[in-house]
Formats: C-alpha cells, sequence, structure tokens
C-alpha cells in the first residue's frame, strides 16, 4: 500500500495540469457539500453545549412564538407554551425531573446603560429564566456566579447574567462588569456573572439570541401593568427538564398529561364558553430537549435538507468528471498496465493501484475542500442572517469542527471510491495481447460505453439542478413582486421601542403627535405615520372575533383576526386603498366613539353579503362586542411574513389615540401594552440623502433617551423577510452553474478523447472524400446523442423533484414548462460550446497524416 501510496504521488507530480484539474473539481464539489453540512450539523443535528445534553427533555413539541393567551392552544390542542402557574404546577408534582427549569419564548427588548452613565442607551436582547435554568443546563460561570431559586422571588435584589459574547464584544471581558450596576428599562439590576464562552441558551435562533438573562420575577417590574407572570392562562414559557436516569419517557408524558389535565379543570370557572368545550382535549408532548427549542431546527430544516441534495448531486458531478478523466488517463496508458499483466501483476494489485491514486486525489481535493467549506459558510451565514443589525448575533461558527473534519475526510475518501470504481474496473480487464498488437488504433466499447454513460448521468444531473435553481429563482421573483397591498416605492420604516425608555402609556398619544409633527419638517418627507407594527414588519396583535347581536361562535370555528395600531394618516402614508367609507383621522380621539378599519377579508369573513360600515364587534367575549364601530374597509394589505400560499387573513386596525376601559385585567394589560408603538412609517418620495441622521436628531430632540434602533428602507425590509428563500434560491443557482461547468468540462474531455483516438478512423474518411462539415456533424452528433438521452432522463427526473419541492416554490408549477425549456437550452448550449473545440480539432485532421502515423 505504501508502494502504491508513493507510485501515486509520483504519477500525481508527472501530470501537474491532471492533477490540478481533478484537484480543483473535487475541492469545489467537496467544499460544497461541507459547508451545507456545516450548517445541517450546527442547525439540525447539534445538542446544546451543556451538561448531559441526552437527559434533557422539553414538555411541547412545537415551535410557537412568543405569547399564547388562553386554556387552549391551538386546532389539535397540542400545548407547547405554558403559563408561570402551570410551570410551577408541573415542578411540584413531578419528581422525576431532577430540574424543570422556564424560559420566555421570544426575547425581552432591554435598554441597558451603566449606573451613572451618560451614554446612549445600548439596545439589547434578554430573556427570563427559572433561577434554576442554569443548574439546570449544567452550566457554570466564567466568572461571578449564576442565577440561583434565591433571584427569582418577588421582593429579591434584581440581577442579571451576562453572555460571554456581550461581555468579550461589548464590554472587552472588562471583569469590572460583574457586581456592576446597570440600568435597565430604567430599573437598576446587578450582573452577577458571565455564561461560558459558547453558551446559547436553551434556543437556538436566526436572531434576537439573549444578550442578558433575567429572573422571571422581574418580568412583574419591568412589564409593570402588562406582566404576564401572574395570569394563569398567559402562556409564554417554554419547559426543559433534566430527567432522572432510568425514567420511561412514554410513562413520564402520561403523567404529565394527567397533571396538566387536573390544573386545567381547577380552571375552568374562569375559561371561555369555547374553551370549557375544549379543555379536555388539550394534550402535551414530552420530546427530547438536548437541541433545546429548536426555532432555527423548525426554520430551515426543509431548506437545507434541499440544499444538501443539491450539493450533493454537483458532488456527483464531480465524479462523473474525474471517472472520465481517470478513464481517459487508462486508456491512454493501457499499453503500459498491459506489460504489468504480461510480467505478473494480479488484477487485484491493479485495482489497489488505481483506488490508492484516486483516493489520494480526492484527500488532497478534501484538504483544499475545507477552505472552499469555510468561505462557503460564511456566504451562506452572510445570505441567511445579512438583516437585522450588529446586535443580530447568530451562534453558528463557520469554522471547521472535528464532526465537519470527520463527515469531510468520508466524503473524499468514499468520493475517491466512487470515480474511482470505473477506471480501476476497466485496468482490472486490461488484454496484454491486444494492447501489445497495437490496440490503440480503436477504442474498445465497453470503455466507450462506459464514458458516455458518465457524460449521460453528469447531462441528467445538471439538467436537475438547473431547473430547480430556475423554479427557486422564479418562486423568489414571484414573492418579492407579488402584490402587497401597499406602496414601498419612498417608504422608510424608523424602528423605535417607546418600552425601554420608561413611557406611561397616557404619554404615547401626545409624544407621538410631536414626532409626526417634527418629522414632517425634514426636507423630503411627505408623510409621517407610526404603528404598532407596519405591513411585513413581522409582526401583529390577534384576537378572537365577536359580532354585536350574533350568539357565540362554535368551539372549533375559527374567529381570529389580526390587529395593529396606528396613527392617523398610516393608510395614506403606506398607499393603501380605502374601498368603503373612511380611514382613520384626527377626529378620531378618545373622547369620541371607537372605532375600528378592517380590510376586505375582514368584511368577506364576518359580513358576508351585508355592509359592514356601522356594524360593531370586540375581542373574544360576547359582552365586548360592540366595543369598535366599522367606519372603514382597505383594500388586503399583506401583513405577515409568512403563509403566503394563504389568502390574507382577517385584519383591523384602531387609533393610538383611543383607549378601551375593560373590565378584566388581562384585557387591560392589552391594552395598555399596544400603545407602545414599535415602527414609523416615513413617506418620502425621491430618497433623500442622510434620512437615517435627521431622524434620530430629531428623536433626540424630543427625548434624548428615545430609543431608534434605525431607518431602513422598505424595500430592504421586505427583501429581509424572503432571506431563507434567497439564500435556497442564490445558492441551489450557484449549484446549477457549478453542475453546469462541470458537466460541459466533462463532455469536453470524453469528445476531445474520443476524436484522439478515432483520428485514424477520421483520416480514412477524409481520404475517402468525406468533407470537414461531415466530420464536424460526426462529432457533435454523438456528443449530442449522450446529451439528448440525459435529457430524456433529466426532464421526468427534474419535474419529479420539483414536485418534492412543492412546499418551496410561491406561483410557479414544478413543471413550469418555461423554466424546463430554460434549462434544456442552457445544457445545450454549454454541450455546444464544449464540442466545439474538438469537433473543429476532428475537421482539421490532414488524412495523410493520419495514414502516415497509423
Amino acid at each position: 500500500m505504501l508502494a502504491d501510496l508513493r507510485d501515486a504521488l509520483r504519477q500525481l507530480r508527472k501530470a501537474p495540469g491532471f492533477t490540478a484539474t481533478a484537484v480543483i473539481t473535487l475541492a469545489l464539489g467537496i467544499g460544497a457539500t461541507t459547508a451545507i453540512f456545516t450548517l445541517v450539523h450546527q442547525v439540525l443535528l447539534k445538542s446544546l453545549p451543556v451538561t448531559k445534553p441526552d437527559e434533557l427533555w422539553r414538555i411541547g413539541d412545537l415551535d410557537r412564538c412568543c405569547n399564547w393567551g388562553g386554556y387552549v392552544q391551538g386546532d389539535d390542542g397540542d400545548f407547547s407554551l405554558f403559563s408561570w402557574e402551570a410551570y410551577k404546577n408541573f415542578r411540584a408534582h413531578t419528581p422525576e425531573f431532577s430540574d424543570l427549569a422556564a424560559l420566555q419564548a421570544g426575547n425581552a427588548p432591554l435598554g441597558v446603560r451603566r449606573e451613572g452613565s451618560q451614554a446612549p442607551v445600548d439596545t439589547r436582547n434578554g430573556e427570563y429564566v427559572s433561577g434554576n435554568f442554569f443548574r439546570t443546563l449544567g452550566i457554570q460561570p466564567w466568572i461571578g456566579r449564576l442565577m440561583t431559586d434565591e433571584d427569582d422571588k418577588e421582593g429579591a435584589p434584581s440581577v442579571a447574567v451576562m453572555s460571554y459574547h456581550i461581555w468579550s464584544q461589548k464590554y472587552g471581558s472588562d471583569p469590572s462588569v460583574v457586581g456592576a450596576s446597570y440600568q435597565i428599562n430604567g430599573h437598576p439590576f446587578t450582573v452577577i456573572g458571565v455564561t461560558p464562552p459558547g453558551f446559547y441558551g436553551g434556543r437556538l435562533s436566526g436572531f434576537n439570541m439573549p444578550d442578558l438573562w433575567l429572573p422571571l420575577t422581574t418580568e412583574l417590574l419591568i412589564d409593570g401593568a402588562t406582566a404576564r407572570l401572574k395570569r394563569p392562562n398567559g402562556n409564554f414559557l417554554d419547559l426543559l427538564g433534566r430527567v432522572h436516569p432510568g425514567v420511561n419517557p412514554k410513562t413520564l408524558e402520561a403523567k404529565l398529561r394527567v397533571e396538566f389535565h387536573d390544573w386545567l379543570a381547577s380552571h375552568v370557572p374562569d375559561m371561555e364558553p369555547g374553551e370549557k368545550q375544549l379543555w379536555q382535549q388539550q394534550t402535551l408532548h414530552l420530546v427530547p430537549g438536548g437541541a433545546g427549542v429548536a426555532s432555527m431546527k423548525a426554520q430551515y430544516e426543509d431548506g437545507l435538507r434541499l440544499l444538501l441534495i443539491a450539493s450533493t448531486c454537483v458532488l456527483l458531478v464531480a465524479c462523473g468528471n474525474l471517472a472520465n478523466l481517470m478513464l481517459a488517463r487508462g486508456l491512454k496508458d493501457r499499453a503500459q498496465t498491459s506489460v504489468r499483466v504480461a510480467l505478473g501483476a494480479s488484477r487485484q494489485r491493479l485495482v489497489r493501484k488505481a483506488l490508492v491514486e484516486c483516493v489520494l486525489l480526492a484527500v488532497i481535493g478534501g484538504v483544499i475542500g475545507i477552505a472552499v467549506a469555510y468561505a462557503g459558510t460564511r456566504l451562506i451565514l452572510h445570505l441567511a442572517f445579512q438583516i437585522g443589525g450588529p446586535n443580530n448575533y447568530v451562534p453558528i461558527d463557520a469554522s471547521p469542527s472535528w464532526p465537519v473534519l470527520l463527515f469531510t475526510l468520508g466524503v473524499s475518501v468514499l468520493t475517491g471510491i466512487l470515480f474511482g470504481i470505473a477506471p480501476a474496473w476497466m485496468t482490472s480487464h486490461a488484454e496484454p495481447v491486444e494492447a501489445l498488437r497495437g490496440a490503440n488504433r480503436s477504442v474498445g466499447g465497453g470503455r466507450s460505453w462506459a464514458q458516455k454513460s458518465l457524460v449521460i448521468g453528469q447531462a441528467a444531473m445538471s439538467l436537475i439542478l438547473l431547473s430547480a435553481a430556475a423554479l427557486l429563482g422564479q418562486s423568489l421573483r414571484n414573492l418579492q413582486h407579488q402584490n402587497f397591498g401597499f406602496d414601498m416605492r419612498g417608504r422608510y420604516i424608523a424602528w423605535i421601542n417607546p418600552l425601554l425608555s420608561n413611557y406611561k402609556p397616557e404619554q404615547m398619544e401626545p409624544m407621538f403627535r410631536e414626532i409626526d409633527a417634527r418629522l414632517r419638517q425634514i426636507p423630503g418627507v411627505r408623510m409621517v405615520a407610526p404603528a404598532l407594527y407596519a405591513p411585513m414588519s413581522g409582526d401583529s396583535w390577534n384576537d378572537g372575533i365577536r359580532i354585536e347581536g350574533r350568539p357565540e361562535p362554535g368551539a372549533k370555528e375559527d374567529t381570529s383576526a389580526g390587529w395593529s395600531r396606528v396613527m392617523p394618516g398610516f393608510f395614506e402614508t403606506i398607499g393603501a386603498k380605502v374601498v368603503l367609507g373612511r380611514p382613520i383621522t384626527e377626529d378620531d380621539t378618545d373622547a369620541t366613539r371607537k372605532i375600528a378599519v378592517i380590510n376586505e377579508a375582514f368584511a368577506k369573513k364576518f359580513f358576508k353579503g351585508e355592509n359592514p360600515i356601522g356594524q360593531h364587534f370586540g375581542p373574544d367575549k360576547i359582552k365586548y362586542s360592540a366595543t369598535y364601530e366599522i367606519v372603514g374597509v382597505i383594500r388586503n394589505i399583506r401583513y405577515m411574513t409568512y403563509d403566503y400560499k394563504e389568502a390574507i387573513r382577517p385584519m383591523f386596525w384602531v387609533p393610538e389615540a383611543q383607549t378601551v376601559q375593560y373590565d378584566e385585567t388581562a384585557y387591560m394589560s392589552g391594552e395598555i401594552w399596544s400603545h407602545y408603538l414599535y415602527n414609523i412609517v416615513i413617506w418620502a418620495p425621491g430618497n433623500p440623502p442622510g434620512l437615517e441622521e435627521r431622524v434620530r436628531k430629531v428623536l433626540a430632540g424630543v427625548d434624548p433617551n428615545f430609543v431608534l434602533y434605525g431607518v431602513d428602507p422598505y424595500s430592504k425590509v421586505v427583501d429581509a423577510d424572503f432571506q431563507q428563500q434567497n439564500m435556497i434560491a442564490t445558492l441551489t443557482t450557484l449549484f446549477g452553474i457549478l453542475g453546469l461547468v462541470l458537466a460541459a468540462v466533462g463532455l469536453y474531455g470524453v469528445m476531445a478523447y474520443t476524436v484522439e483516438q478515432r483520428t485514424s478512423e477520421i483520416g480514412v474518411r477524409m481520404a475517402l472524400g468525406a468533407d470537414r462539415g461531415q466530420v464536424v456533424k460526426m462529432v457533435l452528433r454523438g456528443a449530442f446523442s449522450q446529451i439528448a438521452i440525459g435529457l430524456a432522463i433529466g426532464i421526468p427526473t427534474a419535474i419529479g423533484v420539483g414536485k418534492l419541492m412543492t412546499d418551496q416554490l410561491f406561483g410557479v408549477k414544478p413543471w413550469d414548462p418555461v423554466m424546463l425549456t430554460l434549462a434544456t437550452l442552457l445544457l445545450a448550449l454549454a454541450a455546444l460550446l464544449a464540442t466545439v473545440i474538438p469537433a473543429r480539432r476532428a475537421a482539421g485532421v490532414e488524412p495523410i497524416v493520419a495514414l502516415r502515423n497509423e
């Protein structure tokens, strides 16, 4: 084996052109596959960086964000978010858990400033967790100490734990941070410790990873009247527990369901009529929690699997290329191989020699492929997480880890064997007598068939990649250019958070009026409209709808509608069309009747065949059904950043100036919270320069402590909503182009070799009267016969692959003839370019020279 290895190295050094071609081809193929596997490993396969993650189990199997009110969850009754009271009930009655921790679903926006500092507030992501959170995960502090149950009691001193990432990046690993006092949303907190490097919490998501962890009980301090902690039906917690060894998960799951039903039964008097009909159908699932709450897994799983398949296809095309190169090289040297056989070399020895050379090539390609993978992973991270600002830390490392390196080694060896099988098989069947008699004059049928089969396979694979890329690219264009129902041209979103500055609810409306008036004075700004959430900004609020004069709807009837709170001029600012009635105006004040504007979907669902103007509705309960009077209907606006294949859902808007006085704490809490608006839509045609700095200056003039995250063009905001689709379409296109180039190179190699082997035959044909045009046709016919067979295999396969990708497609059919035609034409053009040089070389053969060489 060592002798074969030395011989292989010597042979590769003697053929630098062949070696460079092979290594680059392999590096691209292996590197692309490894880059995708890096993401697959970290997003789909990797456990939390905690102690014994296999002992962790999660109560709940769905990724739900971020707040779910009520005693009923989902159409199937599958509970995955829980209230603080339900969590405490589980913890008190389930000794099978050595520890059961709770963590906030979503994040808590924080404004952080060191005590006594006059610097601007630093915006950070926080997460409320139970006092035993770090103990449950088995985490030790890097410096200081971590939170305990004593810290998570009402009245205890307010403390916070900082992530290592922020401590090192923001505070330069300053040890004085621990023990220092910080103002967090205007309240004093003491930072008691820093988590170890690599720890990011109990959830991996693509945005808003926690910078600070706060005790759950401090939610009462920070959120005040809007706090959810004391509401038994305020579900906002994910639950992770460490189970004692030997506990049967199925038995524990059954016990948890009984406990949960007993807890629900104790709250039947508090339930709504519909909830009383459904509470006994509610259930929960106990699932492995080693990966924590896998938010990113749920978001990216299908896309990463698709990309892994696509990169594997590229690797297979590269293997076909290398197999063809090795075949051509083996056939060229078959006289030497025949001499080896004649001198006594066994077929096993020859096969081993060929495979050693192939595996060596693949390993070298794999080593270089690691660099390609590193660059590719960084490209993917840029494509997937390019929007979000400097605080959007994603704990994914592009550097190769041991699992990735082992994967690369395994793929390299497997690749070497894969593309080495055909050359090794051909080598082992060398016939000494034929070679010594001068068999160079023709190509054996078996050898020719093997090479052509590889080209056919490459053509089919390339067509599949190109078709997939075309479908995904068209789908992305359809997503980005659909009719959203509003105008993005010349519009901007200013991202704000009044909650971080400790404003009182009654301060909100006057302050937004002042902001509105001052922003309009900026040169180039035509209109301004603050909103709780603007369209496609990422969220909305939701309620069940009750119509005045109608009975309580059925328990399973979908009465949900999204809603947002806005300032006057909102619809005019975003360019939305009023189709009936009027929009929200300055005349809608707290002293006038409570009004709402609805969209067409709302009118169609709840008032089909009726005029909705003047009708009344309210949230969730019949006693609130007369809360709002409908004064206008707006053309449907695409508001949410998901479910694009579904019809636009019912939606309504209410004025910032109006506050409904509910007689229940939970409803009043939501009403107060909804007055803190997070977006300001600015209509500034002509894209005036320096808009963000001017907006920042205006807001600082209103209040120096006002928090502005940034100002983005609306087109950038919408593009950010399609980051995942953009990543998948871009990478699939790159893989398609790479596969096409490799297939063209493979076809060129085969045709060039074929022309070389048939030089004598071509000379005889031309001596007998064949002209150059006939020779060119002969070569092209040989090439396109292989491409045609590849198309015959590839087209139906591409349609089948398109059907498998249906969930990734929007507004395009898997069998779209335009996309298939485009992919076919690209492949045909590449094939034509690949055969032009061999065809011209064949046409340039001089008969007398060919015959003389013969």
